[in-house]
């Protein structure tokens, strides 16, 4: 007798053994989940470097190809030079080399930038620290000159928390040396080992880079032979969407929180704004977070900017009035030119989506949301849209604003209640003609 795959005790052994195995790592993940978990962040741990290579080539990818097609093979063109397989490798290497040297280029500007302006700013807070706080006592004791009692009480406390932090510090540094010593070692082998991680997937994505058309030949190939050719083409095509998306909105606000720092700084050095430098990176830098960036970015700085020089608030005063300006500026013009409708989501979404995955995965989650829940969204979109024009139903959401129902007719929409009481009344009218109009 041949065996044959479609055998029903087959299909019933396959099903039991499914039933089985599904049900024993049910088991597992219920009661020994946390050694998968400690073998899945072991095993992040070793492929840390090919994970930073991957994101660093794909957001180096943009800036290659615009080199590659805009600069390097239109010159070739130009200086008609045969296409070739030779001449391909060539202008990719070059492409590679150029972008790699703007990448480094770029990092060491922003640690030249952080050791020679934030540094010293910091240092210059930390030093004058009991002069900001003298500052701030005497701006108390001027504010509540005229209630005495209620002075004297808010400036004891002040006095009485800042010679506690000063003895904390004391402590900290005196009797705790050897707990500060380990998580200072702690924390410089960490920050070493992030750093490694960095060298490796940086090599890394110039090989990614250099064969990154055969990564992608690769994955469509794979694409192809799991599905079938129509899923296969949705599937690829809802990658470029999210890739569009993607790309399109990280990069998009990259450039719009440089601009926007660099804007802080010539606007903060014209007004004399202490530490223009410091503010401008955490204005800039909370700038990449959607909606609520700038107010992280803002309250802090107004804080710093109202310590260092508390007897002259009109500076702080001053320094919220430009970054609400500049803010404004932002949100309604250069923010719209440079990322255009990448998402396509409302501000209720926008604020959804930062406040749903900013509590599942922090500070990154509020970066990465946005561009995440407009995938999700446009994949749900997508469904509601089919599945209504599977039941011959238009799926412009503004033709269901005012509908009351559908039924074999059509759509019947509810009027408003203006033009519904006009209605009634001369239905009313017209049933009281009629009444008239009956033979008594």
């Amino acid at each position: 007798m041949k065996f044959k795959i479609n055998n029903k005790y087959f299909k019933w052994g396959l099903t039991a053994f499914l039933v089985i195995a599904a049900s024993i790592i049910f088991y597992y993940l219920m009661f020994h989940g946390s050694n998968i978990k400690a073998g899945i962040h072991a095993m992040t741990d070793i492929l840390m470097p090919v994970v930073v290579g991957l994101v660093m080539a794909y957001l180096l990818t943009p800036v290659l190809n615009f080199i590659e097609d805009r600069i390097m093979i239109p010159l070739c063109n130009k200086w008609k030079i045969k296409e070739s397989s030779k001449r391909n490798s060539i202008i990719r290497g070059i492409c590679i080399l150029i972008t790699s040297f703007l990448f480094v280029a770029l990092i060491y500007l922003l640690f030249a930038m952080v050791l020679s302006q934030i540094i010293p700013s910091l240092q210059n807070i930390i030093f004058n620290f009991d002069s900001y706080t003298d500052n701030f006592i005497k701006w108390l004791d001027k504010i509540l000159k005229d209630h005495p009692e209620v002075g004297s009480y808010v400036v004891k406390n002040v006095n009485k928390y800042s010679g506690e932090l000063e003895k904390w510090m004391n402590d900290l540094v005196f009797t705790k040396t050897s707990s500060l010593i380990k998580t200072v070692s702690l924390s410089v082998i960490n920050v070493l080992g992030v750093l490694w991680d960095c060298i490796i997937g940086f090599i890394i994505s110039i090989y990614v880079l250099a064969s990154k058309e055969k990564f992608a030949g690769q994955a469509k190939k794979i694409i192809y032979a799991l599905f079938e050719v129509d899923t296969a083409n949705t599937v690829i095509r809802n990658f470029r969407f999210t890739h569009r998306t993607f790309i399109g909105f990280i990069s998009g606000k990259i450039v719009d929180s440089v601009i926007i720092g660099i804007l802080c700084f010539i606007g903060t050095s014209i007004l004399h704004t202490p530490y223009a430098a410091l503010v401008s990176v955490i204005i800039g830098v909370t700038n990449i977070i959607p909606f609520f960036g700038p107010y992280l970015g803002a309250i802090p700085s107004a804080i710093l900017v109202f310590i260092v020089d508390p007897l002259h608030p009109l500076n702080c005063v001053y320094f919220l009035i430009f970054i609400l300006a500049l803010q404004q500026f932002d949100g309604n013009i250069l923010g719209p030119k440079i990322l255009g409708s990448s998402t396509g989501l409302t501000g209720f979404w926008v604020i959804s989506s930062i406040t749903l995955f900013g509590g599942l995965f922090g500070v990154l989650g509020m970066i990465i949301g946005v561009p995440i829940f407009a995938v999700i969204y446009a994949a749900i979109r997508s469904l509601i849209n089919t599945m209504l024009q599977k039941k011959s139903l238009p799926a412009e959401t503004k033709q269901y604003e005012t509908l009351d129902y559908v039924d074999e007719e059509g759509f019947h929409e509810t009027m408003p209640q203006k033009k519904q009481t006009g209605k009634m009344r001369r239905l009313k009218t017209m049933q009281k003609q009629d009444k008239d109009d009956t033979p008594q």
